[in-house]
């Protein structure tokens, strides 16, 4: 039962894939929000006037309209940088570049972002003198905790005797 499951789910999904897209074509299509079509509310008055409220017949003015969202599916971006390709190597260059090294410099930053952030936070636990802190130090003492060394020095400078 289970593989004709997967099975109609595979076909319904390679059905749905353009084997061979068109950068001209595929870059951006259009949406709803790519042309504006303006009401004018003396057009769309119905016979049955008196049952609209007034603030339909007279709308209150827009402010200035956004610019229009970016298409940010990964697809797009990826068709893009293929749109300048000249070769089979500039494109695996850059199909390498767009799903191998990117990501993993991506990783690595964040990796090395919060190893950092969690050494400075991990001795920031006990040394400080807000409420937050307080609040942790008190609630180690309560559970009979021991308090990390290296910050128990600092605490006893600050407030005193913790034990």
């Amino acid at each position: 039962m289970s593989e004709a499951v997967v099975d109609i789910a595979s076909a319904v999904q390679s059905a749905s894939i353009n084997p061979h897209p068109s950068p001209a074509h595929d870059l951006n299509p259009s949406t709803s929000a790519s042309t504006k079509k303006p009401v004018s509310p003396a057009t769309s008055i119905p016979s049955n006037a008196e049952s609209i409220p007034e603030s339909a017949l007279k709308p209150v003015p827009r402010r200035a309209n956004l610019p229009p969202l970016p298409d940010m599916r990964f697809e797009q971006s990826y068709l893009a940088s293929l749109q300048g390709a000249e070769s089979w190597w500039r494109i695996a260059w850059i199909t390498t570049r767009d799903q191998v090294a990117l990501p993993l410099i991506q990783g690595m930053l964040w990796t090395l972002l919060l190893s950092g952030w969690r050494y400075w936070n991990r001795g920031a636990h006990f040394r400080g003198a807000t409420l937050g802190s307080k609040v942790r130090r008190w609630w180690w003492n309560v559970n009979h905790w021991k308090i990390p060394e290296e910050t128990q020095n600092i605490v006893e400078e600050k407030v005193g005797e913790v034990s």
